[in-house]
């Protein structure tokens, strides 16, 4: 895996790290497809139930490297292609496997669009988040006019898309961006704590299943979604997970839910 992202595997979660800590993690092409390609890495592999991804040194991603940004303004063209994937920004969405973001410091533009294409989100108190994009001359960028809205209301939404004002991690767990605010030294212990509890007692294939509802539920209206529900809920009753569960809990032990081989990316 390339070095511009970490990548270790204990106790079935897989710990990405963005690491370009010099520059704040700040995003690049290099980075998006080392990111992506570490992604699909953990959606093909048994080992891995739960991801966490953060950031290394004091940031977790300040956004588009500006040496990238000036090139493309500029008119390079071989330079925006470069900073191009095959993958949207959107790409972790679909990722049969819980993402879960420890934002460790300032999380900006780019790198608060990869926040959000997370699933749960846990940030470090005091750590800076911005979609600046207005203030750089862009507009709302890779899916965050889609996802923002729907996490905050669209008054909230276009208040920090429209002013790409500044805001602390208590403010985004009041407005609902953020899931947990805790001490920067127990932030990515907690957080991994978190991901090792899903992982040793969450069924990896409801897991997928959930995940999968939820973002198409965003799209459907509330007729459609539990007509989907009621049918899968059918299918969960007959299989060998759901009588482990069970199973388990009467037995008061840890349950041996089956792996997720093969999972398919569904987006």
């Amino acid at each position: 895996m390339s070095e511009v992202v970490q990548y270790e595997v204990q106790d079935r979660v897989a710990l990405l790290t963005l690491n370009r800590p010099e520059r704040l993690n700040a995003w690049t092409g290099e980075m998006q497809r080392a990111y992506f390609d570490a992604l699909e890495s953990c959606a093909a592999s048994e080992e891995v139930r739960v991801i966490v991804v953060t950031g290394a040194g004091r940031g977790f991603c300040a956004g588009a490297d500006m040496q990238e940004l000036q090139a493309i303004g500029n008119g390079d063209v071989d330079s925006a292609a470069k900073a191009q994937d095959r993958r949207p920004q959107t790409f972790p969405l679909s990722i049969p496997k819980p993402i879960v973001a420890a934002i460790n410091g300032p999380c900006a533009g780019l790198g608060l669009v990869q926040a959000l294409m997370c699933d749960i989100r846990f940030a470090a108190e005091g750590a800076k988040l911005t979609t600046a994009f207005a203030r750089r001359g862009l507009i709302a960028e890779h899916g965050i006019s889609w996802i923002l809205p729907r996490l905050l209301g669209p008054a909230a939404a276009l208040d920090l898309l429209l002013s790409g004002r500044v805001l602390l991690a208590e403010e985004a767990l009041e407005l609902g961006l953020v899931n947990r605010v805790l001490v920067p030294e127990l932030l990515l212990e907690e957080t991994i704590a978190y991901a090792r509890d899903l992982a040793t007692n969450c069924s990896p294939a409801s897991m997928a299943t959930i995940k999968r509802q939820v973002y198409t539920a965003l799209e459907q209206d509330l007729s459609q979604a539990l007509a989907e529900a009621d049918g899968l809920m059918l299918q969960s009753f007959t299989a060998p997970d759901f009588a482990e569960g069970v199973t388990s809990f009467l037995e008061r032990r840890d349950p041996r839910f089956a792996v997720l081989s093969g999972a398919a990316l569904s987006r």
